[in-house]
């Protein structure tokens, strides 16, 4: 169901959820469609703390981000250029970013939780991108070799995705084929087919 929210002045896709959750996170959605709008910088660095406070095991901190506005023309084309032809359309939004994680802790010391914990921080920047009234659309069709290359990024660090951000359009301005991605009715596996109770595949009793 798509819906114009008066308050904040952006097209939302609310989730059909079967039990009640924050209302920050029934309203997180990835939007393939952006306004011209600009991000400010400020705005910018708000998503980023929110991402420099997410959980960390041993307080490692594994995540980096590339990023570029897209009034940085150069750095813009350098990320957009990684993205893979089906993702075409993240070169509309405001920003671009790649998110990577730091494999090791230290010296010799691999960080086995690196990528979950990358994960969590991009997480926490999509939640505090609804706040702001911003979509952010997380995209693992991207070259992590060409990213690597165009960006420098050094052994031992992996890109993971790329990120769109930008204010959410009207998904009607999208081709057709883009717009029936957006507004296909957004669903998920029941709690039935992801939770068990001691053992693998034993129904877990919250049905």
């Amino acid at each position: 169901m798509l819906l114009y929210s008066y308050n904040t002045g952006v097209f939302e896709r609310p989730a059909p959820t079967d039990h009640p959750i924050l209302d920050m996170l029934a309203r997180r959605w990835s939007t393939r469609a952006y306004t011209t709008q600009s991000i400010e910088p400020e705005t910018l660095r708000s998503l980023l703390e929110a991402a420099r406070w997410a959980p960390s095991s041993g307080n490692g901190q594994p995540w980096h981000f590339l990023i570029a506005r897209r009034e940085d023309t150069a750095a813009f084309e350098a990320l957009g250029s990684t993205l893979a032809g089906g993702n075409a359309w993240a070169k509309q939004a405001a920003v671009l970013m790649i998110a990577v994680a730091s494999l090791d802790r230290g010296a010799g010391k691999p960080n086995a939780t690196a990528l979950f914990e990358l994960g969590l921080a991009c997480e926490n920047m999509a939640v505090q991108a609804v706040g702001l009234g911003l979509s952010m659309h997380m995209m693992g069709g991207f070259s992590a070799d060409k990213a690597r290359e165009v960006c420098e990024i050094p052994e031992r660090f992996q890109p993971v995705v790329a990120i769109s951000i930008g204010y959410p359009a009207d998904p009607n301005t999208l081709s057709e084929e883009l717009r029936a991605k957006d507004l296909t009715p957004r669903t998920r596996k029941p709690l039935s087919e992801i939770i068990f109770t001691g053992k693998w595949g034993q129904a877990g009793g919250l049905e």
